[in-house]
């Protein structure tokens, strides 16, 4: 397939990238290039000649439609979004511009370009959302999201991921547009952004910094390769049934504090301090409305396409911490860029 990809210089769309370049796919990498994309997340196919970039804001009505004109995918799958909850406390309308408008201009030029395929093209073509376990809220101490669960969202990324996927469905029952859903829990691995939990434990540790835990630490996340995650997109959108949504999960729940010991020990081993880097964890004024604990039943994948999760969490922190280790240059580009993990996301009382 062609597949036209947005968001394909993030953290979850750049393995993609990678992997559906792999496959023996042709890719279309359609990226506005925010704070958190980086052009070195796919370098490594930036020169492969099924591989083309644009540089595009998913709200640019003419811009997209021109690319799809272009390009003439065969496949859109949309993963470009503002994505980090801290970032949607402080500024929720860059979210719901990002999340919501955008998937609903991406949703028309799709339509449009769609409807006006010749045969088989038509009845191949296929547009693929790819969204997040938060639609659903928050689970207690038991139980697990499937697909039937109902949205319940918690903060303004949650509820503008929920209000992309209720576009996403509305124009596939609307307007018959070819549609498919999937949603995943919490990704992992090497080139994330060093803003989520598990990267911004590892490079703050490497320079020596406290590590921040939210709360006391015991939320829970149900944790997933990124390389699992890609391969399961790609199965999704070249098999998963049309108006289906698939959730994707880990198999691997722990609470964040285990998960931030897991990190601080694998360091130990690889880049040791002078003191044990979990020595430098400090507890710190937990994120409002803080979901307790997310949890994915994939069965549903498993059982219609075949797909479970290969990676376990052990092997995939070893895996990342170590990638981290080795790659401080592509850490130093990003806070050259003048990031330097500092805490997002606390909102004041009005």
């Amino acid at each position: 397939m062609k597949i036209l990809i947005t968001g394909g210089a993030g953290f979850i769309g750049s393995a993609v990238v990678r992997r559906a370049i792999a496959d023996g796919h042709e890719v279309v990498n359609l990226d506005v290039l925010t704070y958190s994309a980086n052009l070195e997340n796919v370098a490594g196919v930036a020169n492969d000649p099924r591989y083309a970039f644009e540089q595009a804001d998913i709200c640019d009505q003419a811009r997209v439609r021109e690319i799809f004109a272009k390009h003439r995918p065969d496949a859109v799958m949309h993963l470009a979004a503002e994505s980090h909850v801290d970032r949607s406390l402080e500024g929720p309308i860059d979210f719901v511009r990002t999340n919501i408008m955008g998937t609903a201009v991406l949703l028309e030029a799709a339509r449009d370009y769609w409807m006006a395929l010749p045969e088989p093209q038509k009845s191949a073509f296929r547009f693929h959302h790819v969204s997040t376990d938060e639609v659903f809220g928050a689970l207690g101490e038991d139980g697990e999201f499937t697909e039937e669960t109902p949205y319940d969202p918690t903060s303004p990324y949650a509820a503008s991921k929920a209000g992309a996927d209720h576009l996403v469905r509305a124009w596939g029952r609307t307007f018959g547009l070819p549609v498919v859903l999937t949603n995943c829990s919490n990704n992992y691995g090497p080139f994330q952004f060093p803003e989520k939990l598990i990267p911004t434990v590892i490079t703050r540790a490497l320079e020596g910094k406290s590590i921040p835990v939210y709360g006391d630490g015991r939320q829970v996340r149900d944790w997933l390769h990124v390389d699992d995650h890609a391969e399961a997109l790609l199965l999704v959108i070249g098999k998963g049934a049309l108006g289906e949504t698939y959730c994707i999960g880990g198999d691997s729940s722990r609470r964040n504090i285990e998960v931030v010991r897991m990190i601080c020990a694998e360091l130990d081993k690889v880049a040791p301090a002078n003191t044990p880097h979990a020595e430098k964890i400090t507890f710190v004024t937990d994120r409002p409305a803080h979901d307790f604990r997310y949890a994915i039943d994939a069965s549903k994948l498993e059982r219609e396409l075949g797909w479970s999760p290969r990676v376990a969490l052990p092997e995939g922190l070893e895996q990342t911490v170590r990638w981290y280790v080795e790659n401080r240059d592509w850490i130093e580009g990003i806070r050259e860029r003048g990031f330097h993990s500092e805490r997002l996301g606390l909102v004041k009382a009005s």
